[in-house]
Parts: C-alpha cells; sequence; structure tokens
C-alpha cells in the first residue's frame, strides 16, 4: 500500500510491502517455469582485435577448430585454448571487429560444402564461390581436419597417373593415390606441369568411363590473382574446366584463409575419393602456405622456432599430405592423388620446408633453372627426380622402352660438365655427349602441348640401339611427335 503526506510543499512516499502478495507473484512465476525451454548460452567478449587476429574471453567450453561468430557476422575459427583467452583465426574482415563486441559459440565444426555442383566453379577456402556464376547447391559438408586413411584402408600404388609429358611418364611416373612432389626456384615451370597434367585427363573424363575419370581440384595459395586468373583461362580453353575446382586464396586474402586453402581443397577432393572416383589436387604452393601459417602463429604468440616457423610446421604439411592414397577395395577402390609445388631459393632444396615436404611425398621432380633458361621445357634435372612408388604403376610397354633412359642423361649430365673443362675427348665421350642432346631434344615439350603413351612410345625406343647415334636431328621432327608412328623401327628421319 503506498500513501501520501504533504509537509511543506514536498510529498513523500511510503511503501509498504504485503507477504502474501510477494509469495503469490513467486508461486505465479514457478508455476509457470518450463525447465525444457530453458537455454544456457555462453557468450565471450573481444578483448583485442588487429592483424586478423582476435582474442576472446568468456567461453570456457568452447572447441578447437570450432566457428564462432562476432557481433557483425563475420565468421572466426578457434585455434589457441588458453585458460583465460582463445586465439581466434578472423575468417573475413576484420576492419568491424573492436574491442568490448561479443563473441557467440556457433557448436560447429569448420567444414566446407562438397559435391559434384563445384566442378567448373571458382571457390574461396570457405566453398564460398567467386566467379560470379550463381550459389553452388551442394551434395554435403565436409570438415576440413580430418583424419587421413590408416593402414588397413589403403592399397598400393599400382594404376598409372599420365601427366603427358614423355621427360616424366618416361623417367619419373605417377601413379593413382601417390604424393609426388614438383620442386624448384620461381619460374621454372612448376605451374605449368600442374595445369597441363590436368588438361591430360580430359580423354579420360570424356570416355564417360568412371574407373578412368579424374575429377582435379587446383588450389592457388597466395598467387597474383592475375595469375589464378590465367590458370582458369587456360584450363577453359583446353575444355579442362569442367572437371575441375579451382580453390583459390590469392595473395590479397589474409593469411588465415591461405593457411586454410589446402585442407579446403583436400576436403572437396576426398569427398569424391571416399565416393569411389579418382582425384588429383594441385597445392601450389605450399611454401607461401607455410609463410600464411607462420604469420598466424606469431601473432597468435606461438613460440618460434627454426627460421621463426612454429614446432609443428611439419604436420602442417604432414597431416595434408597423408590424405592422398588409393583406397582398399572395400572403400570403393578410390584414389586421391597429390601434386604438392613448393619452390625453392637459389635450388636450394636444404632448406626447412623443401627438406620436410620431400620426407612426406613419395617422390620429387626438381626443376633446374639452368635448363630452364637453356629452353629445355620442361626443366626437369632427372639427376635428383624420383620416384619411389610410380614405378610399380608405370605402363609395362613405357618402362620397357625407356629403359635406361634416365641413368643415359645423368651420366650426359655429369659428361657435359666434365667437358667444359676438357680441351681434348676422346671418342667414346663424344659419342655419348652427341647421343644426350639428342635425347635431350627428344624430351622438349612444349606447355598445353600434350602426348599420349602411344605417341611417347616409338621416338623412346630407337634411343637404345646403335643406330640412334648416327641419327641427324631434324627439328620438325622433334617438334611434332604425333607425327611419329608406333609401328616403325627406325627413329625418325
Amino acid at each position: 500500500m503506498i500513501t501520501k503526506t504533504g509537509e511543506q510543499g514536498l510529498q513523500m512516499a511510503e511503501l509498504t510491502i504485503n507477504a502474501d502478495d510477494v509469495r503469490n507473484a513467486l508461486n505465479e512465476f514457478a508455476a509457470s517455469y518450463e525447465p525444457g525451454n530453458a537455454e544456457r548460452v555462453e557468450v565471450g567478449r573481444v578483448t583485442a582485435a588487429s592483424d586478423g587476429i582476435a582474442r576472446v574471453e568468456g567461453l570456457p567450453s568452447v572447441m578447437a577448430n570450432e566457428l564462432l561468430r562476432f557481433e557483425d557476422g563475420t565468421l572466426g575459427l578457434a585455434q589457441n585454448l588458453d585458460v583465460r583467452e582463445i586465439g581466434v583465426i578472423i575468417l573475413g574482415d576484420f576492419t568491424g571487429i573492436e574491442e568490448g563486441q561479443e563473441v557467440h559459440r556457433t557448436g560447429e565444426i569448420l567444414s566446407v560444402p562438397v559435391g559434384d555442383a563445384f566442378l567448373g566453379r571458382v571457390v574461396d577456402p570457405l566453398g564460398q564461390p567467386i566467379d560470379d556464376l550463381g550459389e553452388i547447391k551442394a551434395e554435403t559438408t565436409r570438415a576440413l581436419e580430418l583424419q587421413a586413411p590408416g593402414v588397413t584402408q589403403r592399397k598400393s600404388v599400382h594404376e598409372p597417373m599420365q601427366t603427358g609429358l614423355k621427360a616424366i611418364d618416361a623417367m619419373i611416373p605417377i601413379g593413382r593415390g601417390q604424393r609426388q612432389l614438383i620442386i624448384g626456384d620461381r619460374q621454372t615451370g612448376k605451374t605449368a606441369i600442374a595445369v597441363d597434367t590436368i588438361i591430360n585427363q580430359k580423354a579420360n573424363w570424356a570416355s564417360g568411363d568412371v574407373s578412368k575419370q579424374v575429377r582435379c581440384v587446383y588450389v592457388g595459395v597466395g598467387q597474383k590473382a592475375s595469375t589464378i586468373a590465367a590458370v582458369r583461362q587456360t584450363l577453359e580453353d583446353h575444355g579442362a574446366l569442367e572437371y575441375t575446382t579451382i580453390v583459390a586464396s590469392p595473395a590479397s586474402d589474409p593469411a588465415g584463409f591461405k593457411y586454410l586453402a589446402p585442407y579446403a581443397g583436400s576436403a572437396i577432393g576426398q569427398h569424391w575419393m571416399y565416393g569411389g572416383k579418382h582425384v588429383l589436387v594441385i597445392f601450389d604452393d605450399l611454401s607461401k602456405q607455410a609463410e600464411a601459417y607462420r604469420a598466424v602463429s606469431l601473432l597468435l604468440r606461438r613460440p618460434p622456432g627454426r627460421e621463426a616457423y612454429p614446432g609443428d610446421v611439419f604436420y602442417l604439411h604432414s597431416r595434408l599430405l597423408e590424405r592422398c592414397a588409393k583406397l582398399s577395395d572395400e572403400l570403393g577402390a578410390g584414389s586421391m592423388t597429390g601434386l604438392p609445388i613448393v619452390e625453392t631459393k637459389a635450388n636450394d632444396v636444404s632448406a626447412y620446408i623443401p627438406t620436410n615436404v620431400i620426407s612426406i611425398t613419395d617422390g620429387q621432380i626438381f626443376l633446374q633453372s639452368d635448363l630452364f633458361n637453356a629452353n629445355q621445357r620442361p626443366a626437369v634435372d632427372v639427376g635428383v627426380s624420383v620416384s619411389r612408388v610410380g614405378g610399380a604403376a608405370q605402363v609395362k610397354s613405357m618402362k620397357k622402352v625407356s629403359g635406361t633412359l634416365k641413368l643415359d642423361l645423368a651420366q650426359y649430365r655429369d659428361m657435359q660438365a666434365f667437358a667444359m673443362f676438357a680441351s681434348d675427348l676422346d671418342a667414346a665421350s663424344r659419342q655419348q655427349l652427341t647421343r644426350g642432346a639428342r635425347l635431350m631434344e627428344l624430351l622438349k615439350q612444349a606447355s598445353t602441348r600434350r602426348s599420349r603413351s602411344r605417341t611417347r612410345l616409338s621416338p623412346s625406343g630407337p634411343v637404345r640401339r646403335a643406330t640412334w647415334t648416327t641419327f641427324r636431328l631434324r627439328m620438325s621432327a622433334v617438334s611434332s611427335p604425333s607425327s611419329w608412328s608406333t609401328s616403325s623401327t627406325s627413329p625418325p628421319s
């Protein structure tokens, strides 16, 4: 009850509390309470945000790699789970995120949409289209951090993955499910080999045979946007875009996107692999992903190691490349072949990232800048390049024809270096140099100029015979491998 009294022009209210009224109100509230409608919500707050990284307090139950949603709708990825704070990679524009803003959990682990609708499209590391061709209807989603196939789930590599390049298919064969590194200095043709390999799958795709068709994923990390656009245009011009998905994270993207892009491409490929199909994934290139991961780790205040890389940089690439495999028959016999690309500086393969990736992969194709400058395309250094498991998948006829070709070229390179300082050479050495020069001319091949196994077999056959030393090379014949007949028993003349 409220009463009012007047004294010297002032009014004063007196409040009288009735215990029965309070009791009735509490009973009414208790009767209306329904436990099933109660919801527990964790809300965090931004304590700092800069350079694509945010620090958040107040989310004690957050999971590793869980998606978080900031107040302006931007997504973030939970990384560092400290006692009081969470280190978050901001997946988007971080300019609108300020200290004190609320952060909410989504309860979802970072995943990417997958499906056949992604063929012929260009997407970002989150699976969103960036080619202005409309939305993509995904079949399902797949987590980016997914366990690689186990030992019992795998099968040995035994099926060939033809690249269309004579130098590689003859001396450094690649099999389906293999991880073959392409390594070399900048501007030595690394991307060209990868793109040629994608284009060479066109005939298999046109056959309509699922056992022959190869779906391709090109992951461009840290490349110029114009370079990625040029790759897309090349694939489209040669009719290869219809079976290819491009995951693009250009140099202008935040470091977090460049770190996640290879995992997104791998997840898209794994969807097809576990569906019993064959996949080829190009990672162009992993050295830029490692640099992006180094930047993210330093911003998250993780302790640096050699060359300022974090201690788990080896695991960064091993858990990615181990997903490439040839699955057992029980799992559908699908495969995912990985062609990671790593850039070296001054042909130094003993640097930190190159040695890491070399130890993870099943072989490497080393591109020499000296060969590239000498107009040898592809500039493959056969003395350093090796394929550890591809020999079991090489076409038998190609294996028989190529024979000692790799050894002969390695000896030629050694003899060539020796001949630079020798004033006089014996007849056998001069013969070996002449023969090696002709072999090098035979292996020259212009970019996007594919050569099928059928046309590659005949020129290598005579190479092993003594008559090859008396053959006068004609450049017109060398530049047109499709004109060589597989039934001929003598070199082209």
